[in-house]
């Protein structure tokens, strides 16, 4: 059986830049273990699968390992390529998902992904923290699952190298770290998962889900433009809208083809 497979870049200004993503256009789901054996031969962060369902389609996401409940990057990819290639008339999608309906919607050249908010709560700095890090917050919150570290400068948050062995060991599964923005950007960020086999996420969709939130109590704004400050860099710009965070950025195809199964 032969199935469309494209691979794109997500927030991403130019092409080898942003998040990357696989999406695999299925007629329904297949079984899980060759789903998940897909996406460990793509070997990228994320695969996402699409299927036709009613109005809309329905969408999963698989890491080369384990389904995963939500991501965001893959989510924007997966809008573009229905945009783009499988229904290039419509202007907005709604997929069906293990985390309830999202959308994507077109922005002229760009992509808008509409997520649910992350809870960002205040929480002492844990030493270990400090000294993983190398650094100590100017002021320290959680998302649940991850710290999230404001320090005191841009400059701080891209030249940092953290002790990801010491990362690995503290009691949430990842570290946010940002900080008040320069030039075009309103804030900048890195994230940092060792724990879960991700040193450093090119760029983070779930974490500007805390991220948005964080900055508009501590600003009074609801609109961002944001940089996250990995290798590959990527761009996006935030919208807090209620119990929402709606992350625009570009999609940049790099590669598309089929697969056969």
């Amino acid at each position: 059986m032969k199935v469309p497979l494209f691979q794109l870049d997500a927030f991403a200004t130019r092409r080898f830049t942003g998040n990357p993503a696989a999406v695999v256009v299925l007629q329904e789901f297949l079984d899980d273990d060759l789903l998940q054996a897909v996406a460990a031969e793509t070997n990228l962060s994320e695969t996402a699968f699409v299927v036709p369902g009613g109005p809309g389609y329905r969408l999963r996401w698989f890491t080369p390992v384990v389904e995963v409940p939500l991501c965001g990057h893959a989510t924007l990819a997966a809008g573009m390529v229905v945009l783009d290639r499988l229904e290039p008339g419509r202007t907005s999608v709604a997929f069906a998902t293990a985390s309830g309906p999202l959308t994507v919607s077109r922005r002229e050249t760009t992509y808008e992904v509409d997520l649910p908010v992350r809870a960002v709560e205040p929480v002492a700095t844990p030493p270990l923290l400090s000294a993983a890090l190398g650094v100590t917050p100017e002021e320290t919150a959680s998302d649940g699952g991850n710290y999230l570290a404001r320090l005191k400068s841009a400059s701080d948050v891209q030249t940092l190298a953290p002790d990801l062995a010491a990362v690995a060991k503290l009691d949430r599964t990842g570290v946010v770290v940002t900080a008040a923005g320069d030039g075009p950007y309103d804030f900048v960020s890195r994230y940092f998962a060792p724990a879960k086999g991700i040193p450093e996420d090119p760029v983070t969709s779930g974490a500007h889900c805390g991220l948005v939130p964080f900055w508009a109590a501590r600003t009074g704004r609801d609109t961002f433009v944001a940089h996250q400050a990995s290798r590959r860099g990527g761009d996006l710009t935030g919208r807090l809208v209620g119990d929402r965070v709606l992350l625009g950025g570009a999609c940049i195809l790099f590669l598309e083809g089929h697969i056969e199964l």
